[in-house]
């Protein structure tokens, strides 16, 4: 079949899709970084290489291995002749501690595992917990070289039969909160992600610029409908605002997938608007809070649509917001994707009545089979309807409009109560951010004797600010409504962020330290 009959079919995998681009195209560009380039061809046998190896060393359909590394062409091909043999990926956040990669790799039941240089030294202190062998992308002497231990070339794997159900990879929670959690995704829920794709403008002619780490969902939702799909993905091993907008230039992108805080520090580059953007259909953001002023400002300044997506790892429902057509909308988070059914329940477990604040809740034909090896995990983030329907928890807090577009309030865990008040932080980092001196602000709950608990601020300042830690508070205050009161503002050079872009607030909350009259 061709790839367009293929992706036409109601299942199938991106081993096929990328074999039929191979046939079709061999020519074509799929992978690039700096200099190197990977054609279809050229990616289809390393597919085969790694998978005819994986099948050589008895790893068999289901099973899953981990790859532990910086960006690489080497990292890509691996990931994709895995699922070329059926064999599930666990890729880890190098950002972890060493003894959490350990767990993650035990939890997976890797017997391999792929890491660089910088890596394996990273898990020389836990070596003895890991039981995966390691092999080394780069060739390194801190296990065994990847060119040593793959099959030679002109290597075929035996063929394998995949089924949707089958786990495609696992994906692990940040570990912000406690122990990461593995988010098994099937094989057709990716599918799925492709199908969807195909309405952003995914296609042959597409060029998607990637400066996410491969480790991330948010990377994957755009790297695979890709590839899959025939196009070219630009790699980026690490975001640099001055960079990005050269490689978009230069290879005249057509796609790309922030987060927010990579789109505020494009936009406030003072280079920005001399970069010619135009060839830019589409530009993608999510997993994080993305402010409605930034959004504006994306829409003025840079060609091409803008579509925000929300939803969660491990799947249950998704809100876009095409905000090129909607920019009436720009502070939510858009409306229930096609076949998506979300809604908001209160603590009980109750549904919440139209435009009341409530839990988001989320089913679609895309939800993870759940946590790997973790049952009870697996409950907790489940929330049945009265007639059977599954969904997946979010922990977020939102409410409705009128035409059914989302508002996101916060994370359930982040939301204060303070003197019996619920106090959204979000709510007062809006009011923060008007500020004329703040940059960023991110708002947490502390321990309080008089209330329970209170807000306490941490903000950055632009540049040349001089403004005080109590003069910002007192503004702010005259601004906020009683129960929202700031208790406290810090001023620090940078909020501490996960590796996409996530505000950490365990971090903050964990480093302030209160008054005594607090």
């Amino acid at each position: 079949m061709t790839a367009v009959e293929l992706i036409e079919q109601p299942f199938g995998t991106y081993a096929e899709l990328i074999r039929a681009h191979a046939r079709e195209r061999p020519g074509h560009m799929a992978l690039i970084q700096h200099e190197r380039q990977v054609s279809f061809a050229t990616l289809d046998a390393m597919m085969d290489r790694v998978a005819a190896t994986l099948q050589r060393d008895g790893i068999a359909p289901t099973e899953a291995v981990a790859i532990c590394a910086g960006t690489s062409l080497e990292y890509a091909a691996v990931f994709l002749g895995a699922l070329r043999a059926g064999v599930a990926v666990a890729p880890l956040a190098p950002s972890s501690t060493a003894q959490s990669l350990a767990d993650m790799a035990a939890n997976a039941e890797a017997r391999l595992i792929f890491v660089d240089t910088t890596t394996a030294q990273e898990l020389s202190a836990v070596r003895g917990d890991i039981a995966a062998c390691f092999i080394t992308l780069d060739d390194s002497t801190d296990g065994i070289a990847f060119s040593k231990w793959l099959a030679p070339a002109g290597s075929v794997p035996k063929k394998v039969a995949i089924r949707p159900d089958w786990p495609f990879n696992i994906i692990y929670s940040s570990g912000t909160t406690g122990t990461p959690k593995g988010i098994v995704q099937p094989h057709g829920m990716r599918w799925s992600h492709v199908q969807r794709a195909r309405l952003q403008g995914y296609g042959p002619d597409a060029v998607t610029l990637i400066a996410t780490p491969l480790y991330s969902n948010t990377t994957l939702v755009s790297f695979f409908p890709t590839v899959t799909l025939g196009g070219s993905v630009v790699l980026m091993a690490k975001f640099d605002a001055a960079k990005y907008l050269a490689l978009a230039q230069k290879h005249r992108a057509t796609h790309t997938m922030l987060v927010p805080v990579q789109y505020q520090r494009l936009m406030a580059h003072p280079d920005f608007d001399r970069h010619d953007l135009s060839s830019f259909r589409m530009k993608l953001c999510t997993s994080a809070p993305f402010a409605a002023g930034l959004k504006a400002d994306i829409l003025r300044r840079w060609p091409g649509g803008l579509v925000e997506y929300y939803g969660m790892t491990e799947g249950g429902g998704t809100c876009i917001l095409a905000a090129h057509e909607r920019p009436d909308k720009l502070a939510t988070v858009g409306a229930p994707a096609e076949g998506h059914d979300i809604r908001l329940i209160d603590e009980a477990g109750r549904e919440v009545a139209q435009g009341e604040i409530g839990e988001v809740v989320g089913h679609s034909p895309a939800m993870m089979l759940g946590y790997h090896r973790q049952p009870e995990k697996t409950r907790e983030a489940e929330w049945y309807a009265p007639d059977g329907k599954r969904f997946i928890r979010t922990g977020d807090v939102g409410r409705f409009d009128a035409d059914g577009f989302l508002t996101l309030m916060d994370r359930r865990k982040d939301m204060i109560i303070s003197g019996g008040f619920n106090v959204y932080p979000s709510d007062l980092e809006a009011v923060l951010i008007r500020h004329p001196a703040v940059s960023e602000a991110a708002v947490v709950g502390v321990a309080s004797q008089r209330w329970g608990e209170t807000p306490v601020a941490f903000v950055t300042l632009k540049v040349g600010a001089g403004d005080t830690a109590t003069a910002i508070k007192d503004w702010a205050n005259q601004r906020l409504g009683k129960t929202q009161r700031l208790a406290a503002v810090e001023i620090v050079e940078a909020l501490p962020r996960s590796a996409i872009g996530k505000i950490l607030k365990r971090e903050l909350r964990d480093t302030f330290v209160p008054s005594a009259d607090l």
